[in-house]
């Protein structure tokens, strides 16, 4: 005879093993990333629970909370038993995790003094996706931080990025300094030669009009590539 293994939802599981139980009797520390990934997704399938295909989602990416970032609405949907829907809670958590790991970082700064300084301020921006985006840090004359422009989107293994654009939204807010910033979904930091001829040709129009490129910085997950403390700039 076959054996069959008999499938038990969570429901009829002991209350205290329970994720939304458990949570609130026991605390948030409480619980492991699959049963707090499962309160997000709320239902299984007929079968697997809910904590179950939260194990095989986190399994795929050798339970790194940070690859969950990365993941796709679209790649999250490939998993039986999630649905639009729920790809979109997982996702909106994740943002919102991201902004208050923005929030708390240190950043209301006044000056921007380092690599490390840029590198923290864009780090939430850039570190998670799957894409290229390029950004630009504008100071003033005492380089003082004024604000950080997106400045273009584009694909996996790069993206278009306009100088007259950079220099106009630094003119328009007064600024006088400029620091360089993208991102290598790739995790690779070495510098392209794309990059190094951006930087060069940047560097070059902005002398033109007293505007200072100041650095390029380069990130790739929780590391940076800055060009101004390798003596690239």
């Amino acid at each position: 005879m076959e054996e069959t293994q008999q499938y038990y939802s969570i429901k009829s599981w002991a209350e205290e093993d329970r994720p939304r139980e458990k949570l609130l009797m026991k605390g948030r520390e409480a619980l492991s990333d699959a049963e707090l990934l499962a309160i997000l997704i709320g239902s299984g399938t007929k079968k697997k629970s809910a904590v179950d295909l939260s194990k095989d989602i986190l399994f795929s990416i050798q339970n790194n909370l940070n690859q969950l970032g990365k993941i796709s609405i679209h790649d999250l949907m490939k998993f039986p038993g999630i649905g639009e829907a729920k790809a979109i809670s997982i996702a909106a958590a994740l943002e919102l995790g991201r902004r208050r790991k923005e929030n708390s970082n240190p950043l209301k700064r006044d000056k921007i003094t380092t690599s490390r300084d840029a590198f923290e301020i864009l780090q939430s921006h850039l570190s998670d996706l799957p894409h290229e985006e390029f950004w630009v840090l504008l100071l003033n004359r005492a380089n003082n931080f004024i604000k950080k422009v997106s400045v273009s989107k584009g694909g996996i293994t790069g993206t278009v990025v306009d100088a007259k654009l950079i220099l106009k939204s630094a003119i328009e807010n007064l600024a006088t300094s400029i620091v360089l910033c993208h991102n290598h979904p790739s995790g690779n930091l070495k510098p392209s030669q794309a990059d190094i001829d951006l930087t060069k040709n940047l560097k070059q129009a902005g002398q033109m009009i007293d505007m200072q490129i100041l650095d390029h910085i380069i990130i790739a997950g929780n590391g940076y590539f800055s060009f101004a403390d390798e003596g690239m700039m």
